[in-house]
């Protein structure tokens, strides 16, 4: 029989009011997770580093060089010239003058629609969602040809626009987003709005408060989260448009920034190094959006998870 001292022992259990120490394992299965993470970031990012490297490499080397190769040399010219040559900030204010009205009018619809559809019991209250979400469905391409037809015949009052038609005309542009992206967001606000507390405006409603005012001064201040991080992705969807403006607006001084990259490409000759500069350019916008609003955006997507 073996006997163990009491030092032994003491050192076996640890000293009085130590915490026994525990052995971290290492799963298996978590270091896959974390090998497929960094595959998967490496992936993602290897396009936005290869472009970054493209755009600070003047055109004369790759073309003695290659594409895929060391560069000799690297140099902002290629963002300059991409810029104040092909007069981005003309671009950008055209951007402007499209998202921010499609943005306010398709939340202010959406949430008009979608506070009818979650506050009120009647009979066409589901097959009215279903119509908004539906509409998300059917592919931009199948509905070009009668769109097109339909811009070149429906006019626009003079004080609206300086074209006589809803074809190549800012109008026509924010009334294409407004009605395909009004049903995305109809669906969320409807579901977010669901688990609201009925009984907020019951309260309301004794206190003689109108459905309007329901509305405005009871719901609509609790879906600041959603609304916030809708107006984050309805931005980036309509700023990286760049279908709609190319078929809709031929003219290339009204086009939103993502159909004037195609201004950088040359009818015989394309700089593929001033291409990537210019892209990039073009993404700041978005990012800066996203990191301004990443709190309300997360907030809002995470916000009535877990509300039944």
């Amino acid at each position: 029989m073996t006997v163990t001292t009491r030092p032994e022992r003491v050192a076996a259990r640890g000293e009085p009011g130590e915490r026994p120490r525990r052995t971290r394992r290492v799963r298996a299965p978590r270091v896959v997770l974390h090998l497929v993470l960094v595959v998967a970031t490496t992936l993602w990012l290897a396009p936005i580093a290869y472009a970054l490297y493209t755009s600070l490499r003047p055109y004369s080397d790759t073309a003695e060089h290659g594409y895929v190769s060391l560069a000799r040399s690297l140099t902002l010219d290629n963002y300059i010239t991409a810029f104040a040559g092909a007069d981005l900030p003309h671009y950008f204010l055209n951007t402007m003058l499209v998202a921010v009205p499609a943005i306010v009018v398709t939340l202010l619809l959406a949430s008009f629609v979608a506070f009818g559809i979650s506050r009120f019991s009647w009979r066409l209250n589901i097959p009215l969602l279903i119509l908004f979400t539906a509409g998300n469905l059917l592919p931009h391409q199948v509905i070009i040809t009668p769109l097109y037809r339909m811009f070149l015949e429906i006019p626009l009052p003079e004080f609206m626009s300086e074209s006589e038609l809803l074809y190549d005309s800012y109008w026509g542009l924010i009334l294409i987003h407004v009605a395909v992206q009004t049903g995305f967001c109809v669906f969320v606000l409807s579901n977010y709005m669901r688990t609201i507390p009925v009984e907020l405006t019951e309260a309301a409603t004794m206190d003689g408060a109108s459905v309007l005012r329901q509305y405005r001064q009871v719901i609509l201040p609790l879906c600041r989260p959603p609304l916030a991080a809708l107006a984050t992705l309805e931005f980036t969807w309509i700023y990286n448009d760049f279908f709609w403006p190319l078929v809709l607006m031929p003219t290339g001084e009204k086009r939103p920034i993502m159909a004037a990259l195609a201004n950088l490409r040359g009818q015989y000759f394309v700089d593929n190094n001033l291409v990537a500069a210019g892209a990039l350019l073009t993404a700041v916008p978005t990012v800066v959006v996203f990191f301004l609003l990443q709190r309300q955006f997360v907030n809002g997507l995470t916000m009535g998870a877990t509300k039944g």
